[in-house]
């Protein structure tokens, strides 16, 4: 799966493989309109049966209250929940997305229009990425794969999934093409949308490093390029235990959340009792399939020979995922933007008859269809 030079072939040819390109880079975003915005319909639909706004259910569900708070009013509020002994700080969440509503104009429709623009932004760079490195068909399956995720409801609700997603992609082209400013301006501006954002940097920092000591390259900006990723991401951090007067705020204040990295012991304590005969409930479930999906992907990835960018990228988020505590139902969200995952099941798609292909994407979507309803208009866990 190595990205391989190739003939420049003559200014005709050239124009032709643009418009060739921009078709199918068309074509896989209107495969992910299509997939998503039939998810959208279910909710819309589900919203409507249940008596219930379907703009407040897209826009203003769990995480989103806080998003749209940040951004009418900036940073600030707190939760106290003393049965619990939990204390819920607005300073858990990064700045960009809420700055972007804000400049949008506020309020729950503003939400989703950021989101639902930085996932067609991601779509296009999933596709992209699909398509270096597998070809045109393979890209577009990729697409059609990762939006149709159990927890891709979470790309058409103001959330952040979409924006970090949007920023991964972009960054990881862009590195795979060797643009290594763009790749860390991108990578920076991951790490102010997520605590996630992260594994862009990690993997811009990485290739960077293996330029310089196995490549021995030289280059100003390789070395500008592994300085610049991290900077988005550490910034907030450095920023939020500055307000706090304290070094390592910003980890209390998940900590009080409930989320801290435990090296997987909580990860490990809730499948010791699924396998114990514990009771599971469909969420707990769903998470166990994706994770144990996730590990086998993970290890396809590996042997595929995916390109170290995108191995140390899912790697990061895959080490997030399952070393933290707290919120377990919420890993497939976490691991939502790992698309890289994806790209062994896209190639296998891309051999397959098409109505294969077709019909593999169209069972998917199904489930993800009612799986999203479920956690949106029934659940009472957390996305």
């Amino acid at each position: 799966m190595d990205v391989t030079t190739r003939r420049v072939p003559p200014a005709s040819g050239r124009t032709r493989r643009r418009r060739g390109t921009a078709w199918s880079a068309g074509l896989a975003l209107g495969v992910f309109a299509a997939v998503r915005g039939a998810g959208v319909l279910v909710i819309a639909l589900g919203a409507w049966w249940a008596g219930r706004n379907p703009v407040k259910v897209l826009g203003g569900s769990w995480d989103s209250f806080w998003y749209l708070s940040i951004a009418a009013d900036g940073y600030g509020r707190t939760h106290m929940w003393p049965a619990s002994d939990s204390i819920q700080s607005d300073y858990a969440f990064f700045p960009l997305y809420p700055l972007l509503v804000d400049l949008t104009g506020g309020g729950p429709v503003a939400g989703l229009v950021v989101s639902w623009t930085a996932a067609a932004a991601a779509a296009v760079g999933v596709y992209r990425i699909g398509e270096l490195l597998l070809g045109a068909r393979a890209g577009v399956l990729l697409v059609a794969l990762w939006a149709s995720l159990p927890h891709a409801v979470v790309l058409s609700l103001a959330y952040t999934e979409p924006l970090l997603c949007a920023l991964a992609a972009w960054s990881l082209y862009a590195l795979l093409r060797e643009r290594w400013m763009a790749a860390a301006v991108l990578a920076a501006l991951a790490g102010l949308t997520r605590p996630t954002g992260i594994a862009v940097a990690a993997a811009v920092t990485v290739l960077a490093l293996r330029e310089l000591v196995v490549r021995q390259g030289r280059a100003p900006e390789v070395w500008a390029a592994g300085l610049l990723a991290p900077a988005g991401w550490a910034s907030y951090v450095v920023a939020v235990g500055a307000h706090r007067h304290d070094p390592l705020g910003y980890f209390t204040v998940q900590r009080q959340w409930g989320s801290r990295f435990d090296f997987g012991g909580g990860t490990l304590e809730t499948v010791w009792k699924v396998l114990s005969g514990g009771p599971v409930t469909i969420p707990v479930g769903v998470t166990l399939a994706v994770l144990a999906a996730a590990g086998l992907l993970a290890v396809l990835a590996v042997l595929d020979r995916t390109p170290l960018p995108l191995l140390v990228y899912a790697g990061t988020l895959l080490v997030i995922t399952f070393g933290g505590a707290g919120y377990f139902e919420s890993k497939p969200r976490f691991l939502l933007p790992a698309f890289p995952l994806l790209l062994p099941v896209a190639a296998a798609m891309a051999r397959a008859r098409p109505r294969t292909a077709i019909a593999v994407t169209a069972g998917l979507a199904g489930l993800s269809y009612g799986y999203g309803a479920y956690l949106l208009l029934m659940a009472k866990v957390p996305l």
